[in-house]
């Protein structure tokens, strides 16, 4: 059996390491494909492949019909909206994730954003605390549940909504629920992100929600850049030059952004999220091991697809 580690942006080689062990170990072949600049030599390079580990990587229809061979595919990450979930079963293909591997990382992350941010991104004017403010966290799965972690720490004011999460567990973390995602943004003055892009959330933070934002509010993204309505978010921030936006998650729109809203608004270069070494090594490890198990016992936990 043949396990392919295809990755544009590349592993840690310790993650490399420790992925090449389990695989090893279990009596499997790994290559390697990193680096990769052209979707020909991922296509030449799954043609054998019986077991596929990606990071952001695309896997659509045409890397399906190539990859003859291939049994599972796993994101080493949480979300897995780079991979046509529909062409993959009707290719047979087991897809999962790994989900809350790279949740601190991200959470970090997040609280570096927001002191940046707040802070007045470093321009040596007097900025303001986090402690004492409201904080919302819009999905409290893994990485929510990290933010509200040091977000206590801080001393900040926690509030949560999560249509799928029970009111009781997020009380149950010294978590105040909300009902609805426009409660969450009308009473706190810093929300952070962590929905998935689905059919459903895709261009839901939109003028409306965010427009509900007390005086001064801040949105922190660090989920995915179509959760966002980019053309309603630029004209809101407009109308309400109090706002502050910061992503990891380059928006389309970046220039007009950056050209706008001077001292408002923050993109990293590219997602950073999950751009630790113990990410790297967590994330990668987990995806070894869960083709490991799904290839010797047939164990699909995780599955995402039907």
């Amino acid at each position: 059996m043949k396990v392919l580690v295809a990755t544009e942006k590349p592993f840690a080689k310790v993650a490399v390491d420790g992925i090449r062990k389990e695989i090893e170990d279990a009596g499997y072949e790994l290559a390697l494909l990193e680096k990769y600049t052209d979707k020909q030599q991922l296509l030449d390079a799954v043609k054998d492949a019986n077991a596929l580990i990606i990071r952001s990587d695309i896997v659509d229809k045409e890397v399906l019909d190539a990859a003859k061979e291939l049994k599972i595919v796993v994101r080493a990450g949480a979300g897995y909206d780079n991979v046509n979930l529909n062409e993959a079963t009707a290719h047979g293909v087991c897809v999962m994730n790994t989900p809350g591997q790279n949740s601190n990382a991200v959470a970090e992350l997040a609280f570096g954003l927001m002191i940046m941010a707040v802070r007045n991104f470093y321009d040596g004017k007097s900025g303001t605390e986090l402690k004492g403010k409201k904080l919302g966290i819009h999905a409290y799965g893994n990485v929510g549940r990290n933010v509200a972690r040091i977000a206590k720490g801080i001393g900040m004011d926690i509030y949560a909504y999560d249509a799928y999460c029970p009111k009781e567990a997020m009380e149950a973390d010294g978590i105040k629920p909300v009902g609805s995602a426009e409660e969450l943004y009308a009473t706190c003055n810093v929300v952070s992100l962590h929905i998935p892009a689905t059919p459903e959330t895709k261009g839901s933070v939109n003028y409306d929600l965010v427009g509900r934002m007390p005086k001064n509010g801040l949105l922190v993204n660090t989920a995915r850049k179509e959760v966002i309505n980019e053309e309603e978010l630029i004209r809101l921030m407009n109308d309400r030059p109090d706002l502050k936006y910061v992503t990891d998650i380059m928006p389309v729109h970046n220039e007009e952004f950056a050209e706008q809203f001077p001292g408002r608004y923050f993109s990293t270069p590219k997602k950073m999220g999950a751009q630790t070494a113990e990410a790297n090594i967590n994330a990668g490890i987990a995806a070894a091991r869960q083709i490991v198990g799904f290839l010797k016992d047939g164990c699909e936990k995780f599955r995402v697809n039907k």
